[in-house]
This record gives C-alpha cells, structure tokens and sequence, in this order.
C-alpha cells in the first residue's frame, strides 16, 4: 500500500512539474532538458520504491502510475472543463503580424525560437503570418496573412496529390 500512495503522490508532482515546465515537442527539448527529464525520472523512481527492488512493488508503481495517467486522460475527455485546466488552451503568439509578448512570455518562447518554427514551416517574415498559435501539445501552427493555410499543410496537401 506504502508504493501505491508514494506513487500516487509521485505522480501529481511530476504532472504538476511537467506543466510548469511549459509546453514543448520532445523535438524542441534541448540536450540539457532531456537529461533533466531522465535524471527527474530516476529520482521519481527512488522515491516511489524505496528500497522494494522487487517485482511485486515495480509492477505496483508502474500500474498506480498509468491508472493515474488513464484516469486524467479520461476526466480529459468526457469534460471539456477538465480539458482546458489539465491540458491547457491554445494561445496567440502572433496575432495579424505583430508578435503578442505577454503569450511569448507565457509560454517562455523567445523571438528566435518562434522564427526558427516558421523558418521550418517555409515562412520568411513575421508580417506573413496572419496567426501563430501556440496548441496545448506545444506545437506551434501558422496561418498564412494570404489566407494559405500553413507550410506543413501545404506538404501534406501535395504529397496526398503525388
């Protein structure tokens, strides 16, 4: 029972941790970040089996851990309350070409992260996006100020044509 509340209890403060974190594709994570993550992730499993090195108290933290993580999926899904405080919502980074600082600042993205994003999605100017938002699974998509919709749906678009 000691392995059940521990991870139970391991569970919601690495949640917590996680959305304090920011959102991020585990593509924009850097080297550093990563490292944290699987160092946090060996400290967290100290701290839930103790010294129990046993396949029983493993099996037990494994299983509580992913009840939580099923459990929180589902609240997720069946309300869309519990959607936007657990998930997040999208937000505006930029909004008919001018950048919205407060949100960058929000979500700690800097001017050349953002511009690194459109670069990749085959915008060259601020001025030609019409919105940059900000998903609640930290990818960020482009609305053209043309009216396109964004570079990688474009590809998608042609590759389903070829």
């Amino acid at each position: 029972m000691d392995i059940i509340l521990r991870a139970t209890v391991m569970f919601f403060i690495m949640y917590l941790l996680l959305r304090l974190l920011g959102k991020r594709e585990l593509t924009q994570v850097t080297p550093f970040e990563l490292v944290l993550l699987i160092v946090m992730g060996d400290l967290v499993q100290q701290g839930i089996t103790h010294n129990d090195l046993s396949l029983t108290g493993s099996t037990l933290a494994i299983s509580t851990i992913a009840f939580w993580a099923l459990a929180l999926s589902w609240t997720t899904y069946l309300s869309p309350w519990a959607e936007r405080v657990l998930d997040g919502v999208p937000r505006v980074l930029i909004q008919n070409g001018q950048i919205v600082s407060p949100n960058m600042r929000r979500d700690r993205i800097t001017r050349a992260e953002l511009e690194t994003e459109m670069r990749m999605a085959g915008i060259a100017k601020i001025s030609d996006v019409a919105y940059a938002i900000m998903e609640p699974h930290g990818k960020i998509s482009f609305i053209r100020s043309d009216g396109d919709q964004s570079a990688s749906l474009e590809k998608d678009d042609d590759a389903a044509i070829s």
